[in-house]
Formats: C-alpha cells, sequence, structure tokens
C-alpha cells in the first residue's frame, strides 16, 4: 500500500496546480468519451456511468474509497441528491479541498483504508481508480497482489449492507513494454509521479473479488483514457507559463513527460481500464 508520503508526491504537489489543467470539478481518473470529445461532459458521464453501476438511490448510503479532490462526492450530493456520502482519501491536500466545498450530506475522513472505522454499513461502495495503491510494485514482484487485492475488498464487504453494490474503477496493467524507451518511461512515471503504486492486472481483480463480490459487468476503456490523458496535456500546455513562472519549469517538465508517457502506454496496449459493477455475495 502506497503510504502517506508517496500519496502526498503524487497528489499533495498543490491543488491550484492541478486545479488548472484538470476539469472544473477535479476529476482525475478516465473520463467516458461515448457521445462527447468535451473533457467535462466526458467526466460527468464518467460519473453517471459509476453512479447506475453502484445502483445508488438518493436513499443509498455511500462510501467512495479514495475519494480525491471529491469530484464523485460532489456528483453525487448535488446531482444527484444523495444525502449521506462518505469519502476516504491519504491525502492531505485533497482532504483539505474536500473541506473547502463543504457539500452538504458528505462527510470525508483523511486515513488509511486499512485504518478506516466506518461510521455505518455502507448499501454502495465507490472507489475510482485508487485500488493501483494497494499493492506495491515489490509486493507485487513478491506474489502478494491477489492476496492484497482481496484483503481489499473483504474489507469493502465488511463495511457494506447485505444486497449491497461496488462501483469499481481500475487502470489494468496489460502487456510489458519491449522498446527500451517505453521502458524508461513506464518505470520513471511509476517511481517519481506514483511511488508506491502498481496497476493490477485484470485476472488479478477477477481473482481478488472472490468470495466477496460478484463481477455482473465489466466495460473496458483503453481508448478513453488516451483521450483523457490527451485532453490533460493539452490543458497543461496551454498553462505553461503560469506554471513556469508560480512553481518552475521542473514540474512542468515532468508533468508534460508523464501524460506524454501515459498517452502511449494506452496507445500500444501496455495499459488499459476498467469499469467493474459489482454485486455482495452474502452468503460467504
Amino acid at each position: 500500500m502506497s503510504d502517506r508520503a508517496q500519496v502526498a508526491v503524487s497528489y499533495d504537489v498543490d491543488n491550484e496546480f492541478f486545479r488548472l489543467w484538470l476539469d472544473e470539478r477535479m476529476n482525475y481518473t478516465c473520463a467516458v468519451f461515448d457521445d462527447t470529445d468535451d473533457l467535462e461532459a466526458a467526466q460527468v458521464a464518467k460519473l453517471e456511468l459509476l453512479y447506475r453501476y453502484g445502483r445508488v438511490t438518493p436513499d443509498s448510503r455511500v462510501l467512495d474509497i479514495g475519494c480525491g479532490w471529491g469530484a464523485n462526492l460532489e456528483y453525487l450530493a448535488l446531482d444527484r441528491g444523495v444525502r449521506d456520502v462518505h469519502g476516504i482519501t491519504l491525502s492531505q491536500a485533497q482532504y483539505a479541498e474536500i473541506r473547502r466545498r463543504d457539500l452538504p450530506g458528505v462527510t470525508a475522513s483523511c486515513v488509511d483504508y486499512r485504518d478506516y472505522t466506518p461510521p455505518v454499513r455502507f448499501d454502495t461502495i465507490m472507489s475510482i481508480c485508487m485500488i493501483e495503491h494497494v499493492c506495491t510494485p515489490e509486493q507485487a514482484r513478491a506474489g502478494e497482489a491477489v492476496a492484497r487485492y482481496r484483503d481489499y475488498f473483504r474489507r469493502a464487504w465488511q463495511w457494506s449492507r447485505p444486497g449491497a453494490s461496488f462501483a469499481l474503477q481500475s487502470i489494468l496493467r496489460n502487456r510489458a513494454p519491449r522498446i527500451p524507451a517505453d521502458i524508461r518511461e513506464v518505470g520513471w512515471v511509476t517511481y517519481q509521479i506514483f511511488p508506491g503504486g502498481m496497476t493490477p492486472r485484470m485476472q488479478d481483480i477477477v481473482a481478488a473479488v472472490n468470495p466477496y463480490w460478484e463481477i455482473v459487468e465489466v466495460r473496458t476503456r483503453r481508448e478513453d483514457y488516451r483521450r483523457t490523458c490527451e485532453h490533460w496535456r493539452d490543458r497543461l500546455r496551454a498553462q505553461e507559463q503560469q506554471i513556469r513562472d508560480r512553481w518552475g519549469g521542473q514540474l512542468f517538465a515532468d508533468y508534460d513527460r508523464y501524460l506524454t508517457a501515459c498517452i502511449r502506454a494506452f496507445e500500444m496496449h501496455y495499459q488499459s481500464l476498467a469499469q467493474w459493477s459489482l454485486r455482495r455475495i452474502d452468503q460467504i
């Protein structure tokens, strides 16, 4: 699991830096471009799809594991009128942003999910590209990935009510690069931008949900994430001078390099993206 210091490297750069090139709500995950090429609309489409995957209603008690800066919390509370929404994040900067938004019916905790004590049992669990922080590269190489993902799904099972749903979105590690330049860039992103993080393989998640959750539906969106990263890089480059003036040239160069590497990774099938609709198995 990524620790607090590693998470800070990834997400605590400066909230205003991320605000410059993410969408208005600050979704930092793959958008859905089924019916649009507009990033703002595509991010709302992603949130709507996961809302449906989670079978959420205004009366649902919802937990968002790894809730980021609160994009999904805001969508649930303001767009969908969900009255009881909880979020957890390990990032102090993201937690500060959620508190600043002061959303109705929303509470958040800055805590490692392994130390979380839920106030209630939830009707819906949601987690949008957080599972990438559950297993480190070193743990994956030691053969611990499935066990760590299974523990994550076990905890979600324990926090949920009978009949609950789980809307999960995860980056996937597909084939390993063989081109030296691509190996270098993927490794650089892994250790410099997301230290302690590791994208799971699809087969690891399929194995790890058992015996706690049934897979109802899976949709992959490799091309959508490529397009999302292209939008982010375009927006980053449009703000280049401001970023250089405010945070220095190295930060701009690092994030331009990172987003370029991500675009390449999705193009070359090194990585993909999956959206999962899971249903709780009550008899275990």
